[in-house]
């Protein structure tokens, strides 16, 4: 009944809504998110350069184009979502302290995101995996976590810094 209530004073005054990652700190944080949708970006502009490649189009081929292009923009959202609540969310004074460029290089990556959704060039994606890998160093370092790159297991194969939870 009191959930009725809510919905009819909802549609009347139209309530904010609020959406948060985490607003009860919980203290689980990980860059991974923002590292696979970075990964995501350069693999659908992979995938689209295929399809240009291919030089006479179908129906079909613009329709996956259209696709591809959706969810390339998706992705790039998904990493300045996932770099800005690490950055608003997690990063504090101990963490500035320890990484003095992080406003700088979570802009850069904003920037660089952008320039993801606004065009195809692979080798602004693959600018957008360095500055996320820098940006995910930087996050393991405030862990006191040591990190290593090596190339992902699948396509595009790029480099990605991973913690070494080993040591």
């Amino acid at each position: 009944m009191m959930h009725s209530v809510i919905k009819i004073l909802d549609k009347v005054i139209h309530f904010k809504t609020a959406q948060a990652h985490c607003d009860i700190p919980c203290k689980i944080y990980d860059p991974a998110t923002a590292q696979l949708a970075a990964l995501t970006c350069v693999r659908l502009m992979d995938l689209i350069k295929e399809i240009e490649d291919k030089g006479a189009l179908s129906v079909a081929d613009y329709a996956q184009v259209s696709r591809l292009v959706g969810e390339k923009e998706s992705a790039s959202t998904e990493v300045k979502d996932a770099i800005g609540i690490i950055w608003g969310d997690y990063f504090k004074a101990p963490q500035f302290e320890l990484v003095s460029n992080a406003h700088n290089l979570t802009h850069n990556i904003m920037l660089q995101a952008s320039k993801c959704k606004q065009g195809i060039d692979r080798a602004e994606g693959e600018k957008l995996v360095d500055l996320v890998n820098d940006f995910a160093e930087a996050f393991w370092l405030t862990k006191e976590v040591l990190t290593y790159r090596a190339s992902c297991p699948y396509p595009p194969m790029l480099k990605m810094v991973y913690p070494d939870l080993k040591g």
